[in-house]
């Protein structure tokens, strides 16, 4: 008789014995072939499940995975096309443990956070779980690692430096007996960062970020003015100059709810004289039009919202008309999916800064300070550093009478001839880390590695970088 299964045909010929009736014969040998059946299938199936392992699947992931690795060419500014490099073999060591990360602040904190983190991981042997974002800063954003970053591009662009996973594996939580050690961790390290690095934005960001881009260089060059006169960073810092007395009190009572901003009783105009307040909106339309950037120039603001809305932004307004924001030149449908996620708008006001022809920060924050390096890396992109102790010296003087506006405007470009982020040395101050220049800000170890660094940094350097 004939016993078919799935394609699989075993033949079981008839013996001679004792007689048996034909009902239990017929009974018994189906069951015989039966079970030769099932243990054929059974060896069938491992074979064939080691052969697809080892050679079907593992061609079709790779030709999956080379597929992925298509990308289009980059255009450089000259015009030639240039393919992006391939991700490197993976490196092979032994793990030490799990490191887990979480990140406090703004986007781009987090952002430095992280790639400090990477470091750590590598020097320590360390597998890196997928960092977890704050959601309880001022902006309470509830994004996820993933909502912002490619995580497929962070861990596959990584894999020649440390192994990255999702999450830690089950049975290492702490119900199996491990422990877990929690610890601050140090700061001032200094790893590579810029151009191919692996923090790159989810596709809806990068899509709608080049969508932005787009449109502002079709109207002509641009000014990305990072105005972070926001209410965060005024009530941490405590500056209220130009602020009503309600807003003053509004800003003292928001630094009293965060137990975590340190500083409670700020003076003011002691703060700002230091230079330590961002600049407000009339101080930035002052100092625009001072560094020559006429009425006719493309202001994007790069920021959240304003304190004081319009009314703060009416003077830096009425001088250039054409200011423009992420949510004039986009419609709500666009931006109806990044609504309430602070760290993701920032990320395409990030996008916009490194793209422009110029940029102005107002002040020196973690923002300012990676465009700043990206712009640097990038072949010296114009970025003015706004020396904020002059500047707001210089706008007394001119507002109570003591400089016509004219000398005001000679004082500010003086004072701004070498703060174009032209090539420069980074300061390296190596028992006081916190008082050397911010490595993200000015990798200029980075941009040595092809270039003779005489060369590059040479008396010859003009600080007027053409935008």
């Amino acid at each position: 008789m004939e016993v078919r299964s799935e394609g699989i045909q075993v033949r079981c010929d008839k013996f001679s014995g004792p007689v048996i009736p034909r009902t239990r014969l017929r009974i018994w040998f189906i069951r015989v072939c039966s079970s030769i059946v099932l243990w054929t299938c059974l060896v069938q199936l491992v074979t064939v499940s080691e052969l697809w392992h080892s050679h079907l699947i593992s061609g079709i992931t790779n030709g999956i995975y080379h597929i992925a690795q298509v990308q289009l060419p980059i255009q450089e500014d000259n015009g030639v096309y240039q393919s992006p490099p391939a991700f490197l073999p993976r490196r092979n060591y032994t793990s030490n443990g799990f490191l887990r990360v979480s990140c406090n602040g703004g986007l781009n904190q987090m952002r430095a956070a992280i790639c400090d983190m990477v470091s750590v991981a590598r020097f320590l042997n360390l597998t890196l779980v997928v960092p977890e974002l704050d959601k309880t800063s001022f902006w309470a954003d509830p994004s996820n690692f993933e909502d912002i970053f490619d995580v497929k591009h962070f861990i596959d662009s990584l894999r020649d430096e440390v192994r990255i996973v999702k999450r830690v594996p089950k049975k290492f939580n702490g119900k199996r007996g491990y422990s877990t050690l929690e610890m601050p961790p140090v700061s001032w390290s200094n790893e590579k960062y810029y151009l191919e690095q692996a923090l790159k934005f989810t596709p809806q960001i990068e899509n709608l970020g080049h969508k932005l881009i787009q449109m502002l260089h079709e109207k002509g060059p641009f000014v990305a003015l990072h105005l972070r006169y926001e209410m965060d960073m005024l009530a941490f810092s405590g500056c209220t100059h130009g602020c009503t007395d309600k807003e003053a009190e509004e800003l003292k009572q928001l630094r009293y709810a965060f137990p975590w901003w340190k500083e409670k009783e700020i003076i003011s105009e002691e703060r700002r004289s230091q230079g330590l307040c961002p600049l407000t909106p009339e101080e930035a339309a002052l100092v625009l039009r001072a560094l020559g950037f006429g009425r006719e120039t493309q202001i994007y603001i790069a920021a959240g919202e304003i304190y004081g809305g319009e009314r703060r932004l009416a003077q830096l307004r009425s001088v250039y008309p054409r200011i423009v924001k992420k949510e004039t030149l986009l419609t709500w449908d666009e931006l109806r999916q990044f609504q309430n996620h602070s760290s993701q708008m920032a990320a395409l006001d990030f996008m916009v800064s490194v793209a422009s022809n110029a940029f102005v920060p107002t002040y020196d924050g973690n923002m300012a300070k990676l465009v700043e390096g990206h712009r640097r890396y990038s072949g010296f992109k114009k970025t003015i550093l706004l020396d904020r102790k002059k500047v707001v010296e210089l706008v007394d003087m001119h507002q109570n009478g003591t400089l016509s506006w004219i000398q005001f405007a000679d004082a500010v470009r003086v004072v701004h001839e070498r703060r174009i982020a032209q090539p420069t040395r980074r300061r390296v101050i190596l028992d006081k880390p916190k008082e050397e220049d911010y490595f993200y800000a000015n990798p200029h170890e980075c941009l040595c590695e092809e270039t003779n660094c005489d060369d590059l940094l040479g008396p010859h350097n003009s600080s007027k970088v053409s935008s």
